[in-house]
């Protein structure tokens, strides 16, 4: 069983913080996000600048409740009385976005099979499906250096991602970050699908159907009023919440 912080003294905006947080966690594992108890999903505090919550060190991603998740300093330190260890060189590749964006309230790096593929082409992802092309243009490429414990890479990370919402960490995987969950938890889900169905377009060996940059630039386009002034986004969060729900409200507690 989980041992939980004391949440006691958690501002609403906090704990509303937490439970959307933990509910990353429940579906990142549905959708098969998860690397075992490795990688994390990151929040800022509201109304603490330097703080975030991250997943307690060790757990798989399905046992992540909203009391589990650890408050922590830029550095990774632990600044709450959680009994759980966290992974400071985990957060290194967090901490850097999180520092350099004001936008970047929610962070998720994920090593999924078709994720990591993806990030292993030269050409990275491509133009070829509907879906891709809600990152035309608007994902940013880091070059691997090894694994991420160089605090000095964390400079060079923020450079790669620039103003964009997603990230390729090539031979590594894939990072999305968001003002919200939802947006956040949208970017990863639809990049992953994209590294999903490139995957399986480049293993049939066909001739591929390339999509033109004045088109991609023009669905591009309409993907962002779709999300942003219809409002989807918030219509496809809700309902992401209500699966989390479905699938074990105890993530709540």
């Amino acid at each position: 069983m989980l041992q939980t912080s004391r949440s006691a003294d958690v501002s609403k905006a906090e704990y509303e913080t937490r439970v959307e947080l933990a509910a990353c966690y429940r579906l990142a594992a549905h959708f098969r996000m998860s690397d075992l108890i490795y990688t994390h999903i990151t929040a800022k505090v509201p109304g603490e600048p330097g703080r975030f919550l991250i997943n307690p060190y060790g757990y798989m991603w399905e046992e992540i409740t909203a009391s589990s998740l650890v408050k922590i300093d830029v550095d990774g330190n632990k600044v709450c009385d959680s009994p759980d260890r966290v992974n400071p060189a985990g957060f290194t590749i967090h901490s850097a976005v999180h520092m350099a964006r004001s936008d970047a309230a929610w962070v998720m790096h994920t090593h999924t099979r078709a994720g990591v593929a993806v990030a292993c082409l030269k050409d990275g992802l491509l133009p070829l499906n509907q879906i891709a092309l809600q990152f035309h243009g608007r994902v940013g490429y880091h070059d691997y250096e090894g694994i991420a414990l160089d605090l000095e890479e964390r400079d060079r990370i923020v450079e790669s991602l620039g103003s964009y919402p997603a990230l390729i960490l090539r031979n590594h995987g894939l990072l999305t970050v968001g003002q919200s969950a939802g947006q956040m938890f949208s970017n990863m889900f639809y990049l992953d699908r994209a590294c999903e169905i490139q995957q399986s377009t480049l293993s049939m060996g066909l001739p591929l159907a390339r999509i033109v940059d004045s088109l991609a630039e023009h669905v591009t386009r309409q993907y962002d009023k779709m999300a942003f002034d219809d409002g989807d986004l918030l219509l496809e969060w809700n309902a992401m919440m209500r699966l989390a729900d479905r699938l074990d409200k105890g993530f709540r507690q």
